[in-house]
């Protein structure tokens, strides 16, 4: 099986590198054709959304796609296109690139751009919402296989845009084993680790409630996003005992960090998509051998067993968050005990092979019905 990733999506996302590290370690032989775009640009914050961005960013797509389909060309003939994460940009050109060669078309979706960008974030007004919503449509109709991250996303999929339950697969973010390797609890006085891309779902303001309130073991934030003005305001004004942020770590370091901190913070943020997710810094601490505290939601259920693997508590709930906090902090035997549930639950569902092997099966079963 010859699988060809194609297009502007992001080389280096961990989920890109996930599937393809497993798609590899299955036997499938993948190769990439990739212009680099969104890495360029605060996507992720919608600052691509004004019109000067906005004009740049539609000028590189199209010198990216001036050349992609040449390098394409130039191999021998994939079995499937994959227009990756984010995949909406890219699916109208692989979709023309993938017919013309007789190719299988997979949308790495993983997200919603008008659940995102118009809901989660609230970004977008209504009118480009339902462009929004439009080109979403668009990208599920045009491909064979629509690959989503949990079960609660794919049936998001299926019922807010009418996907065939046929077409959905769902495939773990799941974390890189080299980046983030199984390493013994540290020593000394434990601390949380929260980190991400403050956006509103990750429920900033319910881990800074929670880490001023008594008794809760230090915290350290990593990252910067939407709300990284609004989060320096709270700690110039209000700065919680032990908090510690850092708006960079590069990702080469990640693990690090993971393996130095005692306990893993989730999501904890009250939105539609916040219950539908499970991000990349929880199955990366799982992978570490770190317990993970996080909002009780349909998304992380799929990942996180409550008292297993971690602790779940109420969405927004801080008071909950630091008495859970309290507890995984004044008990290193409980600590190693999930810690070593949640390695254990990566290793069964999170590895690149694991995350990997349901688009895996999908393929084969589609392209032997080809045949």
């Amino acid at each position: 099986m010859r699988v060809m990733w194609l297009g502007t999506y992001e080389r280096a996302y961990p989920r890109t590198r996930v599937l393809v590290e497993g798609l590899r370690h299955l036997g499938v032989e993948v190769v990439e054709h990739q212009r680099p775009l969104w890495e360029r640009r605060e996507h992720k914050t919608g600052g691509f959304l004004r019109p000067g961005p906005l004009v740049r960013a539609g000028l590189g797509y199209l010198a990216a796609w001036a050349v992609l389909p040449v390098a394409a060309a130039r191999g021998p003939r994939p079995d499937v296109v994959v227009a990756g994460y984010p995949a909406q940009p890219d699916a109208v050109p692989a979709w023309v690139v993938a017919r013309a060669t007789g190719a299988l078309l997979v949308a790495d979706m993983m997200i919603s751009l008008a659940d995102t960008l118009a809901g989660d974030r609230g970004l977008a007004g209504r009118r480009l919402g339902a462009v929004l919503a439009g080109v979403d449509r668009l990208t599920m109709r045009l491909a064979d296989i629509v690959v989503c991250d949990t079960h609660a996303h794919a049936l998001f999929f299926h019922e807010r845009f009418g996907v065939a339950w046929g077409k959905l697969v769902v495939a773990p973010v799941g974390a890189q084993p080299a980046a983030f390797p199984p390493s013994p609890a540290p020593g000394g006085p434990p601390h949380a680790l929260f980190y991400g891309k403050l956006s509103p779902l990750h429920g900033l303001g319910t881990v800074l409630e929670a880490a001023r309130m008594p008794g809760v073991p230090p915290v350290r934030l990593i990252g910067d996003g939407q709300l990284g003005g609004w989060l320096g305001d709270q700690l110039r004004a209000d700065p919680p005992p032990g908090v510690r942020w850092d708006r960079w770590v590069p990702y080469a370091q990640l693990g690090a960090e993971v393996s130095s901190a005692a306990i893993c913070l989730g999501v904890f943020g009250t939105s539609a998509k916040a219950a539908r997710v499970v991000p990349n810094k929880v199955w990366q601490a799982m992978a570490a051998g770190r317990p993970v505290i996080s909002a009780d939601t349909p998304g992380i259920r799929e990942a996180v067993t409550d008292g297993v693997s971690g602790l779940l508590v109420p969405p927004g709930d801080a008071g909950a968050l630091a008495q859970a906090l309290r507890r995984l902090g004044a008990d290193p035997a409980l600590r190693a005990r999930m810690g070593e549930a949640a390695r254990a639950a990566y290793l069964a569902k999170g590895t690149p092979a694991a995350a990997a092997a349901p688009l895996h099966e999908a393929l084969r079963e589609r392209i032997a019905a080809r045949r």
